[in-house]
C-alpha cells in the first residue's frame, strides 16, 4: 500500500466510525402532539432527525385526551399541548419535569368553509344563519373548541346557534366535518387551512377569545431521555420556529 493512500483510508475509516458512533447514540422519543399542530410537528420531526439522528415518534389528538392518557401511565416523554393549563397541571401533578415548560406557539382560530363566498371577512355569516351545521372541536378537550365557544359567546350567538353545532372530538375532526361536507362551515386552526387557496374564511380577532398559547413540557418519563430533551431544545431553535411561523402561528 502506498503512503499516499493511507491518509485517504484513515479518513474513510474515521468517517465510518463517526457514523456508527452517531447511530449508536441516537435515540427515539415518543411525543404527544395537539391535533392542530400535526403538519408543523411532522416537518419539525423530520428536520430534527436529520440534524440530530434522534427520532421523534409522534401521536396526534386532543390535549384533554392526551392528558388523561398521560395521567394513566401512557409512555409519552414529551407533551405538546394546545394550551397552558394542561402542561401546568402536569407539573402540579408530578407528571412533568419542573422548569421544562415553555410556550412553543400561539395559535389563531379561523371560521372556514369550502364554499367560496360563504364566510365573509367579518364573520357575518354566523348572524345571518345561512347554513345548517357549524363544526367546532370539543371545548372540554380542545382549546380551539373553547376559543370557538368564547367567540360565539362574545358575538351573542352561542345560544341561538347551539342547535346547529356539531362537535368533533378534536380540531382534526372539526376540520374533517367541513372538509367532507358534514358541516358547511366550522371553527378550525389557521394551520389547517393556511395552504388552502379555495373556499372562504374569517380569521377571528385575537381579542375575541382567550389567547391560544400552546405549551410544551418534558414529562417525567422522558427525564433521562437524551432524545426527548434534544427535541425540546430543537423546538426552541431557529429552524423549528421558521416552520411554526410558516403554518400561521405566532412565535415568541
Amino acid at each position: 500500500m502506498s503512503f499516499a493512500r493511507r491518509p485517504l483510508i484513515a479518513a474513510a475509516l474515521a468517517t465510518a466510525l463517526s457514523m456508527v458512533a452517531g447511530a449508536a447514540f441516537a435515540g427515539e422519543t415518543k411525543v404527544a402532539v395537539a391535533a392542530n399542530f400535526t403538519e408543523p410537528a411532522k416537518a419539525i420531526a423530520a428536520q430534527f432527525e436529520k440534524a440530530t439522528g434522534h427520532k421523534a415518534t409522534l401521536s396526534f389528538g386532543s390535549s384533554g385526551q392526551f392528558y388523561a392518557q398521560i395521567a394513566n401511565g401512557a409512555p409519552y416523554e414529551v407533551f405538546l399541548s394546545a394550551d397552558v393549563e394542561r402542561p401546568q397541571k402536569a407539573e402540579a401533578d408530578g407528571l412533568a419535569v419542573l422548569g421544562s415548560r415553555f410556550t412553543y406557539a400561539t395559535g389563531r382560530l379561523v371560521l372556514w368553509s369550502k364554499t367560496p363566498g360563504l364566510v365573509d371577512g367579518q364573520g357575518g355569516v354566523l348572524a345571518k344563519g345561512r347554513f345548517e351545521k357549524l363544526s367546532i372541536a370539543d371545548p372540554k378537550a380542545a382549546p380551539y373548541g373553547l376559543a370557538a365557544v368564547e367567540t360565539l359567546t362574545r358575538l351573542k350567538l352561542h345560544d341561538s346557534l347551539k342547535p346547529r353545532i356539531v362537535t368533533g372530538s378534536s380540531i382534526t375532526q372539526a376540520y374533517q366535518y367541513v372538509q367532507t361536507g358534514a358541516a358547511e362551515l366550522g371553527f378550525v386552526a389557521l394551520s389547517q387551512v393556511v395552504d388552502d387557496k379555495g373556499g372562504s374564511r374569517w380569521v377571528v380577532p385575537k381579542t375575541y377569545h382567550t389567547p391560544i398559547d400552546q405549551q410544551a413540557v418534558l414529562l417525567k418519563t422522558g427525564a433521562n431521555s437524551d432524545a426527548a430533551k434534544a427535541f425540546l431544545v430543537f423546538l426552541k431553535g431557529r429552524e423549528a420556529k421558521a416552520i411554526i411561523r410558516r403554518y400561521g402561528y405566532e412565535v415568541r
